[in-house]
């Protein structure tokens, strides 16, 4: 019996081995030997990229419910004009509060992540994807783009991009403004934009792009996308204001009624957003709204800054003016280009002193115009952290003297100081003012001045929102 048996076993792990072996090793295609019968073999046809996965719009936001600022028109669009529509998240959400229990961090993020899926399945949005980076509350996107690992994050985002194929990218506006302005927010609508200007580009992750060599079997080591150029890319905003925002791009009201669902968009989005029951200001405000017919919130418009197109279309026209679904060629931005300087001189670094050069180099300088000045948001106690660079553009050291001008009621902590700058470099430094414990005037302004040998050598001026509540810190 033993015998038996251990032949027996023998047979069977022989067999499956044979069976394991049909699908493990190459299979090669007829046409890959000799001719047959003389005649070239004709090849299989090439299949064209997956139709499951394609896009008319794609959103890239940072968190769960942050779709929300736009799901009013995505309705519409999904609903009355039959757009397919996919979702990247920068993070799961992992960093908040929680309304429904105790579940935070890891956890939160992991329910956080099902809250989203189900609320955009509730659009009929069944491509989600998760760029895996860390909620970072604040309000610095170099922050949010070094704790994501920006480089990282780029690559998803690029494959997501050729993977969907968009026509147009919608996404959080990259400035700073006053309002929510989460790092996360901003590093959502950077990193969306450098994939709208990399995914057509084949020697960027060109890994992505390159055939695999047998792709029915395994072990391929490169992913056989195809590279890929959208159209159009819009910005939406959660700025405090929206006066900044008016003719910047397409207005969409949310009062309209569906014509398919024969409801309006606003109460559409209501219960789209009332799925992020974890989340206190989202879902749970959503959930009051359909408990009492109060729709107040839901009922402002969807405003959308125009960020730009590759084909013809208005300013303020629809979001598909000028979009057919024929592909279009890649088109190459500008790209950094150092300037000339020469002397001293004082600019706002941190983030500032990056959507300067971000504006420029992805061909988005009317970004750059949006805002009159610029602009912060804290609240009444709070420290306002204002990053300056001293430039030293000139073959000589220097000493700079820096002093503030502060609204009534500021304290200043750091930044007023004499400076020593060497030659051609920058000196970085890290001023800090704290606001009045009360709230004054709504708007103020701080100002920061240089000078060097009794004359001035230049100054630069926020305008600093002032609120009561919470907020998110510095």
């Amino acid at each position: 019996m033993r015998i038996r048996s251990l032949v027996y076993s023998i047979l069977c792990g022989s067999a499956l081995a044979a069976l394991a072996s049909l699908y493990t090793q190459p299979r090669l295609t007829p046409y890959a030997g000799a001719k047959n019968n003389g005649q070239v073999p004709e090849a299989p046809p090439s299949p064209a990229p997956d139709e499951r996965f394609k896009a008319d719009i794609l959103v890239v936001v940072a968190h769960p419910d942050d779709e929300t600022e736009v799901s009013p028109y995505l309705a519409k669009a999904i609903y009355d004009e039959h757009k397919r529509v996919a979702v990247i998240y920068g993070t799961r959400g992992d960093g908040g509060g929680n309304a429904m229990g105790y579940e935070q961090a890891a956890a939160l993020g992991a329910e956080r992540e099902i809250e989203a899926r189900r609320a955009c399945a509730f659009l009929d949005i069944m491509n989600v994807w998760f760029l895996d980076g860390p909620d970072t509350p604040g309000q610095d996107v170099l922050r949010s783009l070094e704790t994501w690992n920006h480089g990282a994050a780029l690559g998803k985002a690029v494959r997501l991009v050729r993977l969907t194929r968009p026509e147009v990218i919608l996404t959080w506006l990259p400035d700073y403004v006053a309002g929510e302005n989460h790092d996360d927010h901003q590093a959502a609508g950077v990193i969306a934009t450098e994939a709208f200007d990399l995914a057509g580009d084949p020697t960027a992750f060109p890994e992505q792009v390159s055939a695999p060599r047998n792709r029915a079997s395994i072990s391929n080591l490169t992913e056989g996308l195809r590279p890929w150029q959208p159209k159009k890319i819009y910005y939406f905003s959660d700025a405090s204001h929206t006066d900044f925002l008016a003719g910047q791009g397409p207005e969409y009201p949310t009062t309209d009624v569906s014509a398919s669902r024969h409801v309006p968009y606003y109460r559409i989005a209501a219960e789209e957003m009332s799925f992020h029951l974890t989340q206190g200001d989202s879902g749970q405000l959503a959930k009051q709204a359909l408990a009492t017919g109060n729709f107040e919130f839901f009922k402002q418009p969807v405003r959308l800054v125009f960020g730009k197109s590759l084909v013809k279309s208005a300013t303020t026209g629809d979001v598909f003016e000028g979009v057919d679904p024929a592909a279009i060629l890649y088109s190459p931005v500008r790209g950094y280009r150092p300037e000339r300087r020469d002397g001293l001189s004082l600019e706002l670094g941190g983030p500032w002193a990056f959507y300067r050069e971000f504006w420029k180099a992805h061909n988005l300088e009317h970004v750059a115009r949006l805002l009159p000045a610029p602009e912060v948001g804290v609240q009444t106690g709070e420290t306002l952290h204002v990053p300056l660079v001293i430039r030293n553009d000139s073959a000589d050291p220097a000493e700079v003297t820096l002093t503030a001008a502060l609204p009534q009621g500021w304290t200043e902590r750091t930044g007023a100081a004499r400076y020593p700058v060497a030659a051609h470099d920058v000196y970085p430094v890290q001023a800090a003012a704290v606001a009045p414990s009360s709230k004054g005037p709504e708007w103020q302004e701080v100002t920061y001045r240089a000078e060097a040998n009794g004359k001035p050598v230049g100054s630069v001026t926020l305008r600093v929102n002032v609120t009561s509540g919470g907020g998110l810190p510095q």
